[in-house]
């Protein structure tokens, strides 16, 4: 396979400016690709295995349910607090240093005691493993321009990936040696990663701003800034929030109807069950080539009427697998059409500030992804599937009237 030579960018440019991209060969995108989905696939381990969990630790299936809040909330910190750091500090010396301390909060959640102390190295874990948004900020950095939307589209769809393998191989792993098994695997390959990029990937500096680079405080304080001044980013970060509460509710809903009593599934089948997910990878390569084509605002309109769609079709969908199944797939292609959307609108927006604003926006999604979950398990627990379905319908409406908004301005 031949790639194309990929040179780091010149740690200074004066101007602020972006420099010029050369491209990202072929074989660097693929394992970039490979490391973001194995950095965020952590986040995503428990979402089988809550009755399992649950019974290990001796805690309520809602008690349980937390540790798929605790991972969104840890992730959106990361986010916020420390992808930023790539618009100041080589990239990938950052993005290793991030996926080896991740694989050390795997480890730590396999030797996990008590929930309690399983939720905190979930969130520790969650934390480091924004590593994938450092990776997909890099990538597309990298990428020459008319290329933009393709290369943000495959790290997107190695993130996709790593979500998926999450949820159908914990299961498996949990069925075949306990529910602490998906955590070391996921702990050694997540450090193999780390090794790897460490000698594949070049270094990439960020451009240094006329005014030279702001310490962290100004660093942060310039992110949170970018919400007041961009208005843009406003919008695309509450669709991105509210598509991903009722998404991530969803899941944690699906998890307690299908390993409850209705449907007495084992961890094996429900984790198989995410295989459904498979759709997205899809969706997002479709959307990023739509994107490099001009058509990205018509790309969110479909996201935003696939949302409405799912939750129309879950309402009826407790007792109904073929319904079930249909939702999901529904949910999965619109949620990611939103978010990869949005990520080139904002990606093409200011290059010299684009790793702060892609924090603020993936903070923007994961936290409404950890309110999402959060709000399930205790929805479930007052109202069983018809509360998950009352969140989502609500997250849809949201969706809806925020599109309607930017399509408007």
């Amino acid at each position: 396979m031949t790639t194309t030579p990929l040179r780091a960018a010149p740690p200074a440019h004066p101007s602020g400016a972006e420099p010029p991209a050369p491209g990202i060969g072929r074989a660097l995108l693929f394992l970039m690709s490979a490391a973001t989905g194995l950095a965020v696939a952590g986040n995503y381990l428990a979402h089988p295995l809550l009755e399992r969990v649950s019974g290990a630790l001796g805690a309520a299936p809602a008690a349980a349910a937390l540790i798929v809040t605790a991972a969104q909330a840890g992730y959106g910190a990361g986010l916020l607090l420390v992808v930023p750091l790539a618009d100041i500090v080589e990239r990938r010396r950052l993005a290793c240093a991030l996926l080896a301390a991740a694989a050390a909060g795997l480890a730590a959640s396999a030797a996990a005691p008590s929930l309690p102390v399983l939720l905190a190295t979930t969130a520790a874990t969650a934390f480091a493993s924004a590593a994938a948004q450092v990776l997909v900020g890099t990538g597309a950095g990298m990428a020459a321009p008319r290329d933009r939307g393709r290369v943000v589209a495959a790290m997107m769809s190695g993130l996709l990936t790593g979500v998926l393998a999450a949820r159908v191989a914990s299961g498996a792993l949990a069925e075949a040696g306990g529910w602490t098994a998906p955590y070391w695997a996921a702990a050694a390959l997540l450090a193999a990663a780390a090794a790897a990029l460490r000698l594949a990937m070049p270094r990439s500096h960020p451009p240094v701003p006329a005014g030279g680079r702001p310490g962290y405080p100004a660093l942060l304080a310039s992110t949170l800034g970018l919400m007041a001044a961009e208005p843009v980013l406003r919008r695309r970060a509450g669709m991105a929030a509210l598509s991903a509460a009722g998404y991530m509710g969803l899941w944690t809903g699906l998890a307690l109807l299908l390993g409850g009593p209705a449907y007495g599934w084992s961890t094996t089948a429900i984790g198989l069950f995410g295989l459904l997910a498979a759709a997205g990878p899809v969706a997002v390569q479709v959307a990023g080539r739509l994107a490099d084509r001009g058509h990205v605002r018509g790309v969110t309109a479909a996201g935003a009427a696939a949302v409405a769609g799912a939750w129309a079709v879950l309402a009826g969908a407790a007792g109904a697998l073929p319904l079930l199944v249909a939702g999901l797939l529904l949910a999965d292609v619109g949620q990611q059409l939103v978010l990869n959307s949005s990520q080139n609108v904002l990606y093409a927006l200011r290059p010299e500030v684009r790793n702060r604003m892609n924090s603020v926006f993936m903070t923007a999604f994961f936290a409404g992804g950890a309110l999402g979950a959060a709000l399930a398990g205790s929805l479930w627990g007052a109202w069983g599937w018809n509360g998950v379905v009352a969140l989502g319908a609500a997250s849809a409406l949201g969706v809806a009237v925020l599109w309607a908004v930017d399509r408007w301005r």
